[in-house]
């Protein structure tokens, strides 16, 4: 797995460390996200390093063009989504949340290759979450930015399969 810092730090657990509390819970979290069926079919990772920050790193590629030659605003979406999602998630140990709301802007159109998305908590921590994210291009460019509202689902995090491993 590729780690990049976070707001200028990141801090990873010696090899072999059974990891414990808010770490295991950012593990765990990773684990959900690789196991979700959507996620075979993109070629991703993701790091969540501090609470309130998720980053995922992807592949584009023409399979995902739409007929005018150019990604398709799923993928922007979906990205977008799920870092936002994961930005916000990390300050939640026990429900799963759910996307309630999500608007996004397209800044400028993604070539192939290796795609940012950065999520972010901005507020709310009890029953709503907002958390915004941005998707940077290989050049370092803004490629599209959303803001999502999270809500606490009646999911236990602990009873989803991929939670944990």
């Amino acid at each position: 797995m590729r780690c990049w810092p976070v707001a200028g730090r990141v801090t990873l657990p010696e090899a072999g460390t059974p990891a414990s509390g808010e770490t295991a819970h950012f593990r765990a979290l990773e684990n959900l996200y690789r196991s979700a069926p959507i996620n075979r079919l993109f070629r991703s990772d993701i790091a969540i390093q501090e609470p309130g920050r998720c980053i995922i790193d992807f592949d584009v590629d023409e399979s995902q063009f739409h007929a005018a030659g150019a990604v398709h605003g799923t993928v922007y979406f979906k990205m977008l989504d799920d870092a936002a999602f994961y930005a916000a998630n990390s300050l939640v140990s026990d429900r799963f949340l759910l996307t309630t709301a999500f608007n996004l802007l397209f800044t400028r159109p993604i070539a192939p290759g290796r795609i940012r998305a950065e999520g972010r908590w901005i507020s709310g921590k009890r029953r709503v979450y907002v958390a915004e994210a941005s998707l940077i291009d290989s050049d370092g460019e803004e490629v599209g930015r959303g803001t999502g509202t999270f809500m606490r689902s009646q999911f236990p995090l602990s009873s989803l399969p991929g939670y944990g491993g």
